[in-house]
């Protein structure tokens, strides 16, 4: 594999091992509104990423305003219903994500991204025109399995389950379309067009600014460490990773959700749960192995 290709593979592992453990900062908060939360969330992301913007990356700003001068008014069309309709995808997968954390159950949320990379590697076949391996395949199918077995539990749960994933898968397919844009300038706008469809829900619902200063640190590490960091990381991988591979990786937030789940908030699961999830993570490496086998195949023997 070319090493560039490898910094793919490892942005996209890197953002979704973070996302495992969303679930710390989100339950330090549980008492507040997942609206509210999801505000503050937003808000606090765009003061961020723009500070990062104008202080280090205006070189990057400017060539992708250059970028826009010389293509076409329908190029440009085109450009905005793609980040008008990702935009909204983000902003109900981020709601729904937290009101399942924080309101249903961080298994829910996890069992979503379970269902997330069927739907992204089948839009990405269907609708991408990507190819899927046989062995790419057979994955897909033992994911289903194990998907099948944790969908006989509750169907409030599962249905969380599938909006969070349907949002997400929708965003990725969308986000592996958008070609020529800076990707750290492409999350500020989707960020800054989130705040602006919020403001009037949240003028609407305003009762004041939250006074805890525990409230507040949590929600800057959910902006930058949770929001910022991974999304960056993933647009990053989408450059050189196929959506239907990136969209099998999410294997690796739900497994380390559970993880969380069990250890730490000690969830209560089922033998046969663990089977499943056990089952995903061999399906993450069965979909991924020719990746893994160049990784770990010395240069000498790919040459030879």
């Amino acid at each position: 594999m070319a090493k560039s290709n490898i910094r793919y593979f490892l942005a996209g592992i890197v953002s979704f091992t973070i996302w495992g453990f969303f679930a710390l900062p989100l339950r330090n908060i549980k008492a507040f509104p997942a609206q509210e939360i999801l505000y503050y969330r937003v808000f606090t992301s765009l003061v961020f990423i723009w500070l990062t913007i104008l202080l280090f990356r205006r070189k990057q700003l400017k060539a992708d305003l250059a970028y826009l001068r010389t293509i076409s008014k329908a190029q440009k069309n085109t450009l905005f219903i793609q980040i008008a309709v990702s935009t909204v995808f983000l902003t109900l997968n981020w709601f729904t994500f937290i009101y399942a954390i924080n309101n249903v159950s961080l298994t829910s949320a996890a069992f979503a991204y379970m269902v997330c990379p069927l739907l992204t590697a089948f839009g990405g076949f269907m609708i991408l025109k990507e190819q899927l391996s046989r062995i790419k395949l057979i994955s897909l199918l033992v994911a289903l399995i194990s998907i099948v077995f944790l969908a006989t539990g509750s169907l409030v749960e599962v249905l969380w389950s599938a909006f969070i994933a349907v949002f997400y898968a929708g965003y990725l397919l969308i986000q592996r379309k958008m070609q020529g844009l800076d990707k750290l300038n492409i999350l500020a706008t989707q960020i800054a067009l989130s705040v602006l469809i919020m403001l009037p829900f949240f003028f609407q619902q305003y009762n004041g600014l939250p006074q805890s200063g525990f409230f507040w640190l949590n929600i800057v590490i959910i902006a930058i460490m949770f929001t910022l960091v991974p999304l960056f990381l993933n647009l990053y991988a989408l450059i050189g990773l196929p959506s239907s591979t990136l969209g099998v990786m999410i294997y690796i937030n739900p497994i380390i959700a559970f993880v969380v789940a069990v250890l730490y908030f000690g969830e209560v699961i089922s033998l046969y749960q663990l089977y499943a999830y056990l089952l995903l993570l061999f399906s993450v490496f069965l979909f991924n192995w020719n990746v893994i086998k160049d990784i770990f195949t010395p240069k000498d023997k790919i040459n030879n």
